[in-house]
């Protein structure tokens, strides 16, 4: 089933640009390092799951690309423009090979199962 977003029609006109150009930045430099790298972790300071993640990569000898936005006190609503782009709730959000895979749960399973190999 398809991920509900408000479509552009219900939208009016005068706040579309608005609403398009909201933090792109952050989702295009998002973007760009998935284009450019087969693994890519976003994340946050402060936060023991996206260290753990960067752990378990590192200790499977899997190379990856590192973006970090903020703090549990910082950068939070510019962190809210990836959540809506991806639909994924929490940080780390992890990308292999252009795909969304999750979160650090997600990754560890898929590390244990040596599907990341």
């Amino acid at each position: 089933m398809p991920r509900q977003i408000l479509d552009e029609s219900q939208i009016h006109p005068a706040i579309q640009k608005t609403v398009a150009d909201h933090n792109l930045d952050i989702v295009q430099e998002v973007q760009n390092a998935i284009a450019s790298h087969k693994v890519v972790v976003v994340g946050m300071t402060q936060n023991p799951v996206v260290k753990s993640a960067l752990k378990n990569l590192s200790q499977a000898g899997i190379a990856h690309h590192y973006l970090e936005y903020g703090s549990y006190f910082s950068q939070w609503r510019r962190r809210n423009a990836l959540k809506m782009w991806t639909g994924w709730p929490t940080f780390p959000m992890v990308f292999v090979k252009g795909k969304l895979i999750g979160g650090g749960s997600e990754l560890k399973a898929l590390l244990a199962l040596g599907e990341l190999e």
